[in-house]
């Protein structure tokens, strides 16, 4: 699939950033471009993987010169360079759009001018029907990729993207907070006990790209079937795993968050592809003359609706247990506790 081809990763010194890096680093694949504004994580990348095939790029998807300098002799673009964090982007609403929304673009445009074969652009389940910040410039570089996607030939260029749920253990999440809280001995703090969010692993986060690479159309948005859990249930699994009996504490929903998180609208559950594991989202093809198309009888949703963490299969305290150490960071974090 990458045999001698060079790949470009933006956000490249994230969490899966890191992920997909470390999962193409011993196959054929010629070169992995990481691009990123972090110095100091690019040179801590540099030094733990000492990979030839490693090239790291400074630069920033809001500078779309600099996206270009990176994308020279490249055939294939992950985008995951992003603003995630729901709060912050409430507080800074216009730096989410900034390299959310314009990122994106300038990343899209900046692969066609160039001639990339494929790009895939991470999304969220925050983009269907969003109710904040983050979630709102999510789903509008959803527009950005699939609008772009309809004007360029797939011979030249595929633009299409992926949304997932929560990825468990990455940078900012919950689980590495309960962690700390556990080592520090303080409360472990959760928002609502019966919140309830999609969980994916790292490994599932790239398994869904890679899939994506190697199925999707201009335009699709490709989504990976998940399980969910209650925060409250996560919250009970990472205190039995570390045997401990620390308090929760309820604080609160914070702002922008959700009661739950949705994978495919209603809209979206109505033209979806079922392909076993994974929806197929294709994009509306039509254009702007609605009057040629016509619709006999009325088209009623599915009767399903959408796809959501409230709906999906929820997973049990020990089900967690068994998805939370299949996770490295969770395995190390336990190791050092029970050595103490």
């Amino acid at each position: 699939m990458f045999t001698n081809k060079t790949l470009l990763i933006t956000g490249g010194t994230g969490s899966f950033g890191n992920a997909v890096m470390k999962r193409f680093l011993d196959s054929d694949i010629k070169e992995i471009r990481i691009f990123s504004r972090d110095e100091k994580k690019q040179d801590d990348m540099r030094k733990k993987y000492n990979s030839d095939k490693l090239k790291f790029y400074i630069g920033d998807v809001r500078d779309i010169n600099s996206v270009k300098n990176a994308m020279y002799g490249v055939d294939y673009v992950f985008h995951a360079a992003a603003l995630k964090q729901v709060p912050s982007c409430e507080f800074f609403p216009m730096e989410a759009v900034k390299t959310n929304i314009m990122g994106t673009d300038n990343v899209v445009t900046a692969a066609v001018e160039m001639g990339i074969k494929k790009v895939i652009c991470l999304s969220t389940d925050k983009a269907a029907y969003p109710i904040n910040a983050m979630g709102i410039s999510k789903a509008m570089m959803e527009k950005v990729f699939v609008a772009k996607a309809k004007t360029v030939s797939e011979n030249q260029t595929t633009i299409c993207g992926t949304r997932y749920g929560n990825v468990m253990a990455s940078r900012g999440s919950v689980i590495p907070l309960f962690i700390d809280q556990i080592k520090s001995e303080k409360p472990l703090t959760i928002t609502d006990p019966e919140m309830t969010r999609f969980l994916m692993s790292l490994e599932e986060a790239v398994d869904l790209v890679v899939f994506a690479f190697e199925n999707a159309q201009a335009g699709d948005i490709m989504v990976q079937k998940s399980p969910a859990s209650t925060v409250g249930d996560l919250a009970l699994a990472v205190k039995e795993l570390f045997n401990v009996d620390n308090d929760i504490h309820i604080i609160g929903t914070r702002h922008g968050e959700k009661k739950y998180e949705t994978l495919l609208t209603k809209e979206e559950f109505l033209v979806s592809k079922d392909m076993g594991d994974f929806y197929r989202v294709p994009a509306d093809t039509r254009d702007l003359n609605y009057d040629k198309y016509f619709v006999d009888g009325s088209q009623k949703l599915t009767e399903e609706g959408e796809y959501n963490s409230d709906n999906t299969r929820r997973l049990t305290v020990d089900e967690i247990k068994e998805k939370l150490l299949a996770l490295d960071y969770v395995k190390e974090e336990l190791k050092a506790w029970q050595d103490r």
